[in-house]
């Protein structure tokens, strides 16, 4: 079998024709879309970018790998203690190394491993090219490594190559030459006036009034320097769809490279991505620091042999991908794996999806969400200093899908439930790391140790490490006395 991968950095799947969005961000990817199965309800189990990547190559949840934080111990893997000998134990192979026994030759074109350290994401990989930007490169600068790979190796037989591509990412750089082809069309009408002034007024890296995170200034002409109106809320939002745009016409000459070769039909394609984007969600503009329905949900669009075209609407974690390719390729999937196939649904349209999906933060913020049924439960334990998140925070997706509503007071049943369902889901991972069961690893130092807890009492997530005092003397200077007083209290 043929397969080709690709991950879109930041890609959320309601800013994609496909998904329903009202703009034509995508036509090429809801071509494939189409003509293959959607799955619409697809979460990473850990998010940002390193412990997203790490959870999906590894098929392991954060809490057993110890991955969910982008500095610090818990941005590494666990080592596998006394089980490793000569080579690691065969139960944690990796999506790449279970590939390649399956006959498979794998091959990554992507700069992330060297842009966060994340090797263990290569492990098993046979052939590796660096596209050189370190994550800041566009889909021309990437296309070029991914067409060379395909020219050379599209009729051969049984290979698998992740292509990565950034344009979603921020800050939007699609070049100026290529325009703005939704200059003509209105942003999202659920961001309103109101809630831009409530926003402009809180704190938080990358909220509405410091958007570019802890830096002071920047030229970015595709993101305004603050969100003070729905002027400037189009403006970050024609940037992202215009890098979505930009990436789509790549991914099409892709898809062209295939047909012309006379392997499209025999190449099975997915279209995914490490992590979605808050786009004004929670105050968060332009970013990926929440566990919540818009940093952790994915795209994930599945087209070729043996795919049963439809959409599929059930619960998913992304790692759930790992032994779903592995099961389609013939090959064994590692019993070490927490991901579990969903093998029929791609084939015959199955309904076996999970009951409940609990996803994870740590390189920002600390939390973790419970997404059930219509809800959606976040549970923080650190803030990262921004002032709308609550302790326990309640959201009805179906009717308030940018969750601009916190019902966890108007529901305390609704909250009861989830925080039940956390904690039994808590309880569960850390008995199989006890027992060695599953993605549990007993021999692994702290293998039995919730690493939330290891950020909290290390430093933190990362990215507000030694940037509070600054930060407070801005919020001062910038006539938010109230929250920097809220944030030196924390610190005393």
């Amino acid at each position: 079998m043929r397969i080709l991968y690709i991950d879109c950095d930041s890609l959320r799947p309601d800013h994609l024709g496909c998904y329903g969005y009202h703009r034509e961000t995508s036509p090429n990817i809801d071509d494939l879309s189409a003509e293959g199965r959607t799955f619409t309800t697809v979460y990473t189990s850990d998010a940002p970018c390193l412990p997203s990547r790490t959870a999906f190559y590894t098929g392991r949840f954060g809490i057993h790998t110890g991955v969910i934080n982008h500095g610090g111990r818990n941005a590494d893997p666990r080592r596998h203690g006394s089980s490793r000998r000569a080579n690691y134990p065969g139960r944690f192979r990796t999506l790449a190394s279970a590939l390649n026994n399956a006959g498979i030759h794998t091959t990554m074109i992507s700069p992330f491993p060297d842009r966060h350290d994340g090797w263990q994401v290569v492990e098993g990989f046979r052939e590796l090219y660096d596209t050189g930007g370190n994550g800041g490169e566009r889909a021309d600068e990437v296309y070029p490594y991914a067409r060379d790979w395909l020219e050379a190796h599209a009729t051969e037989d049984d290979w698998y190559c992740h292509v990565n591509f950034w344009d979603p990412h921020t800050p939007y750089r699609t070049p100026a030459e290529y325009g703005n082809p939704f200059a003509d069309e209105p942003a999202p009408e659920w961001l309103t006036e109101d809630l831009i002034e409530q926003h402009y007024q809180e704190s938080g890296p990358h909220s509405a009034q410091d958007l570019k995170g802890w830096v002071r200034s920047w030229d970015r002409p595709r993101m305004p320097p603050e969100i003070s109106s729905r002027e400037e809320f189009k403006t970050m939002i024609d940037g992202y769809d215009v890098g979505v745009r930009y990436m789509d016409h790549y991914i099409g000459k892709l898809i062209d490279l295939l047909r012309e070769r006379d392997v499209l039909e025999e190449t099975l394609v997915v279209i995914s991505g490490d992590h979605g984007e808050n786009l004004g969600e929670l105050n968060v503009y332009g970013d990926h620091q929440l566990a919540d329905n818009m940093t952790c949900r994915v795209p994930l669009i599945v087209r070729g042999p043996e795919v049963e075209p439809g959409t599929d609407n059930d619960l998913r974690y992304q790692l759930d991908l790992a032994p779903t390719l592995v099961d389609l390729v013939g090959g064994d999937v590692p019993e070490g794996w927490d991901g579990r196939s969903f093998v029929d649904a791609v084939t015959n349209g199955s309904a076996d999806g999970r009951d409940e999906l609990i996803v994870s933060q740590g390189a920002w913020t600390c939390q973790r969400g419970v997404r059930w049924d219509d809800w959606l439960l976040l549970r923080t334990y650190h803030d990262a200093y921004r002032s709308r998140l609550e302790d326990v925070m309640l959201f009805d997706l179906a009717a308030d899908p940018h969750e601009t509503t916190d019902l966890s007071t108007a529901k305390p049943n609704v909250v009861d439930d989830g925080l039940a369902r956390l904690q039994r889901w808590h309880d569960d991972r850390l008995l199989e790391a006890a027992r060695g069961e599953r993605g549990g690893n007993p021999d692994a130092p702290n293998g039995v140790t919730d690493p939330m807890w290891q950020v909290l009492r290390e430093k933190g997530p990362y990215y507000t490490w030694d940037r509070v005092d600054d930060y407070a003397s801005h919020l001062e200077e910038t006539g938010r006395e109230e929250h920097a007083a809220e944030i030196r209290d924390r610190l005393e």
